[in-house]
């Protein structure tokens, strides 16, 4: 393995399929993720989780806190702080309610997955503790689905602080893929006070990391990442603190990042549009591709 790409060993067979056109794309759910970021004497450090080996999907590699909008994350009864919805929906390209759900998603599952909460009593503030039972317990009733967001935040008198995310990059999940994607990545700086743990039932561990340390190991095979990660992880190696990061994310382009597959002889040759140390060429032998991990490392769907 030349790097730490996971990479799913029904793919060539998919690829193919979707190819020559017996393979119909499903329709890709919407999610969200954050980059949670926090300064370190050396640079920022960025938040990472690493999926349990177990997990039917990208086991074993490393990710952000993150996951899919929940049908409630559109609720107009939500308590809000920062840019309007109109002014977001802009950004995004979405209309209004879409546009609220995936910010509020990505609110929600970074608490939901690392304690992290970026939202405040006011809109000029933020919540300093997370910790203690009661804020477990409900934690886990929104992990549960047992309360949405919004009756979570007016319970506690609190206001969901989108002024605290940026928003950085969205990459939808190859056609060829059963379960697909179209995920929005976020930025954001820890809050004071704040603490990340492992809270996911999906992760084994997370790791504070300098985002251009994590890149090199995944150059050297030592972590397995999925073509997103790594991607963003580049890009956030070169600010020298979480709050220049942040600051740059309104410059973004937004413009999804979608992978293409095409035959090239007796080659499926795969590209990410922009992203070309990502590029596969599978033999129509069924073969592994170019560059690629044997099948079955790094987790199999």
């Amino acid at each position: 393995m030349v790097n730490g790409q996971w990479y799913p060993p029904e793919w060539p067979d998919r690829i193919r399929a979707w190819a020559d056109g017996t393979l119909r794309a499903a329709p890709p759910r919407r999610a969200a993720t954050v980059m949670l970021l926090r300064d370190a004497p050396d640079g920022p450090r960025v938040h990472l989780l690493r999926r349990r080996a177990s997990m039917a999907f990208a086991g074993g590699a490393y990710a952000y806190p993150g996951g899919g909008v929940d049908p409630r994350d559109d609720d107009r009864d939500l308590r809000w702080a920062g840019p309007s919805r109109a002014w977001w929906a802009a950004r995004l390209g979405t209309d209004e309610a879409t546009a609220q759900a995936i910010v509020c998603a990505a609110v929600r599952e970074t608490y939901e997955e690392s304690g992290v909460l970026l939202a405040g009593p006011a809109p000029d503030a933020v919540v300093s503790d997370t910790t203690g039972e009661d804020w477990e317990a409900d934690r886990a009733a929104l992990v549960a689905r047992e309360t949405s967001f919004a009756r979570f935040l007016d319970r506690r008198g609190l206001v969901l602080r989108s002024d605290l995310l940026g928003a950085w990059a969205r990459w939808i999940t190859p056609e060829f893929e059963p379960r697909r994607y179209d995920t929005w990545f976020f930025v954001a700086v820890l809050p004071a006070g704040q603490r990340a743990r492992n809270a996911s039932t999906e992760a084994d561990r997370t790791v504070w990391t300098p985002p251009a340390a994590a890149a090199a190991r995944y150059d050297r095979g030592e972590l397995t990442m999925m073509p997103p990660t790594i991607a963003t992880l580049r890009q956030l190696a070169g600010f020298g603190t979480a709050a220049e990061a942040l600051a740059a994310a309104p410059g973004r382009d937004l413009t999804p990042v979608l992978a293409r597959a095409r035959l090239e002889g007796e080659r499926v040759v795969l590209t990410w549009p922009g992203h070309e140390e990502f590029t596969k060429a599978v033999p129509v032998s069924g073969a592994v591709p170019d560059g690629a991990p044997e099948p079955g490392a790094g987790g199999a769907r």
